[in-house]
C-alpha cells in the first residue's frame, strides 16, 4: 500500500491543486492513501523548516510531499513539492491535473478559511477540556453576588470558553457562600463548568487564570489612618505570594474596591514581581459615574459620552478630565449621522455647575461610596476584564490604574489611573494624547496621597497628612503658573474663584 503525507499552507493554490489530484487517486485505487496536513500561512516556514531539520530533508516551498514506508520502521522518503508529486502520478498511474489557474486560487481559499475554523473547533475543544479558572476574593459580598452572571454569560471570556469559578472567602462567611454557589448553579449556565468555595488560604488561586481583588471584608478595629493604611500590607503581601506559587504563569489580576484601590495594587505588584506586568487597577467605576452626572445635565443616556478620563487616585484625590469627551447622539440643532459626536464642553453652558456642583458632586461620591454600588463596581470589572480580552472599542479612551513608568509628569512607582486603550490582549498607555497636560499643582494634588499612603504602607513614614484639596477635580484648559489649590476653601470664598471657574468663563 502506498501512503503519503501531503502537507502545505492553508493558502498555497499549488497545495490545492495537489490535494485534488491526491484524493481522486485515493478514491480510484484501493492501494493508495493520502494524509493531509495544513499549516496557517503565519507558522508555515517555521513548520516546515522543523520538519525538513527532524528528517534531514532539504525543501523550503509549499507543498511538501513524502512517502511514508511503514513496512520500512515508519521512516518516511521525501518525494518532493507539486512538480515532483505530478511527474510521480502521471508516470506510475497515467493521472494528471487539469485545473485552471482560478480554481485553484478559488480552492486555496477555502483551504485556508476550513483551516481557520478547525483551529477555532481546536481552542473550543480545548477550553472545554482546560476551562479558564476564575478566582474571586471577599466572594460573599454583593459586587461578586453581581458579577457571577456577567462572567458566566459568555460577554466578557468569549461565547466558546468555559469557566471554573472558585469563590475565596474566609470560614465565617461559609454560609454566605453556599447561598451563592446554589444560586449560581441555579442559573444552568451553560459555560460554567464547576464552582467551588475555598475557605484555606493556603490553597488560594491554584491554577488561576484570572484573579479578582474585591474589597476585603474585616471586622478588625483600626484606631487611625496609618493603621487602615497598613493593616491592607499583610494580605496583600500573602495574596501576592500565593499568586507567585500557585497562580498560571500568565495570570491576569484586577482589583476592585472602594478603598485604597491604588495602593493595593501597587503592593500586589510589589509581592508578585513576576506577574506585575498583568496586574491593574479598574478605573471604570468612577469615570462612569462621572458620564452618568453629565448625562443627566445633558438629558442624556450616559453610553453616549465617551473619553472621560479619570486620573490619580481611583478611590481618592482624583481628577475628571473632560477635554477629550464626546458626546454622540446629541439631539440638538447640529444633528450628524451615528458616528458623529461634538465636544462635551461645547454644550455645556453652565459654568456654576461645572466648576462647583459637578466636582463635589464626584467629591461626595468618592469621598463616602456610598453610590458606588454592587452593581457598578460588577459591571466596572467584567467590563474592564472584557477589554482586557477583546481589546476595548476602536478610537476609545479607557482609564486604568496602572503603575507608572513617568508618563505624563506622574512620578515612577505609583500607581496611577491614566488613558489607556486594550489591544491584543494587553494594554497600551495613550501617551500620544494631544493637549492634555497636567500642570504642577493639579500633579502634586493627585500624587500627594499616592506617594504617602505607599511609604506608611511600607513602614518608611509614620505620619499620613492628607493633601488639603477636593477629591475630584475638572480641568478644562489648564493654566499651570495661575493654578491654586481648588478645595472646600475655595468653594466658601465668593471672592476667589478657583481656577477652572476662570477658565470656563
Amino acid at each position: 500500500m502506498a501512503k503519503f503525507v501531503l502537507a502545505g499552507r492553508a493558502d498555497c493554490p499549488y497545495y490545492a491543486k495537489a490535494e485534488l489530484l491526491a484524493d481522486y487517486l485515493q478514491k480510484s485505487l484501493p492501494d493508495f492513501r493520502v494524509h493531509k496536513i495544513t499549516q496557517h500561512p503565519q507558522v508555515w516556514e517555521e513548520w516546515l523548516k522543523d520538519l525538513c531539520e527532524k528528517n534531514k530533508w532539504s525543501h523550503k516551498k509549499s507543498p511538501i510531499i513524502w512517502r511514508e514506508l511503514l513496512d520500512r520502521g515508519g521512516k518516511g522518503l521525501l518525494l518532493g513539492g507539486y512538480n515532483e508529486f505530478l511527474e510521480y502520478a502521471q508516470l506510475y498511474y497515467g493521472v494528471t491535473s487539469s485545473m485552471t489557474t482560478e480554481l485553484m486560487k478559488l480552492i486555496a481559499q477555502e483551504n485556508l478559511e476550513t483551516h481557520k475554523e478547525k483551529e477555532l473547533e481546536e481552542e473550543t475543544r480545548k477550553d472545554l477540556i482546560h476551562p479558564l479558572q476564575v478566582w474571586i476574593t471577599s466572594a460573599s459580598g454583593r459586587v461578586c453576588y453581581n458579577l457571577i452572571p456577567i462572567l458566566t454569560s459568555g460577554e466578557v471570556f468569549g461565547m466558546h470558553t468555559e469557566i471554573s469559578l472558585n469563590l475565596l472567602d474566609d470560614k465565617q462567611a461559609i454560609e454566605d457562600l453556599h447561598i451563592i454557589v446554589t444560586e449560581t448553579r441555579d442559573l444552568v449556565a451553560p459555560l460554567l463548568q464547576s464552582i467551588s468555595i475555598c475557605t484555606q488560604v493556603e490553597d488560594a488561586f491554584r491554577q488561576a487564570h484570572v484573579i479578582i481583588i474585591l474589597d476585603e471584608n474585616t471586622d478588625r478595629e483600626v484606631y487611625s489612618l496609618e493603621d487602615c493604611i497598613r493593616s491592607r500590607l499583610p494580605l496583600c503581601r500573602l495574596y501576592g505570594y500565593l499568586i507567585e506559587k500557585n497562580a498560571h504563569d500568565s495570570v491576569r489580576v484586577i482589583v476592585g474596591g472602594k478603598t485604597f484601590v491604588n495602593l493595593k495594587t501597587f503592593l500586589l505588584m510589589r509581592y508578585a514581581p513576576n506577574v506585575a506586568h498583568n496586574i491593574i487597577a479598574v478605573a471604570l467605576g468612577v469615570e462612569g459615574q462621572a458620564r452618568a452626572a453629565l448625562a443627566r445635565k445633558l438629558r442624556t443616556t450616559p453610553s453616549c459620552i465617551k473619553n472621560v478620563i479619570v486620573w490619580g487616585n481611583i478611590s481618592g484625590n482624583n481628577y475628571i478630565d473632560l477635554r477629550k469627551a464626546r458626546i454622540y447622539r446629541y439631539e440638538s440643532a447640529i444633528w450628524g449621522p451615528p458616528n458623529y459626536s461634538r465636544p462635551v464642553l461645547s454644550l455645556v453652558f453652565d459654568s456654576e455647575w461645572v466648576n462647583r456642583q459637578y466636582v463635589e458632586t464626584l467629591k461626595k461620591v468618592t469621598a463616602t461610596g456610598k453610590q458606588f454600588g454592587a452593581i457598578l463596581a460588577a459591571h466596572s470589572i467584567a467590563t474592564t476584564l472584557k477589554y482586557w480580552y477583546h481589546g476595548s472599542p476602536p478610537g476609545e479612551i479607557v482609564s486604568l490604574g496602572v503603575l507608572s513608568e513617568g508618563q505624563f509628569g506622574i512620578p515612577e512607582g505609583i500607581v496611577f489611573s491614566m488613558p489607556v486603550k486594550f489591544e491584543n490582549g494587553a494594554w497600551v498607555v495613550l501617551t500620544d494624547l494631544k493637549d492634555i497636560e497636567i500642570s504642577e499643582p493639579i500633579m502634586t494634588r493627585m500624587t500627594s496621597d499616592l506617594i504617602q499612603e505607599k511609604l506608611v504602607a511600607l513602614g518608611d513614614l509614620i505620619s499620613f497628612q492628607p493633601y488639603q484639596s477636593a477629591v475630584n477635580l475638572l480641568d478644562l484648559t489648564p493654566q499651570p503658573t495661575s493654578e491654586k489649590p481648588f478645595g472646600q476653601e475655595a468653594i466658601n470664598d465668593s471672592e476667589d474663584k478657583s481656577v477652572e471657574e476662570q477658565q470656563i468663563n
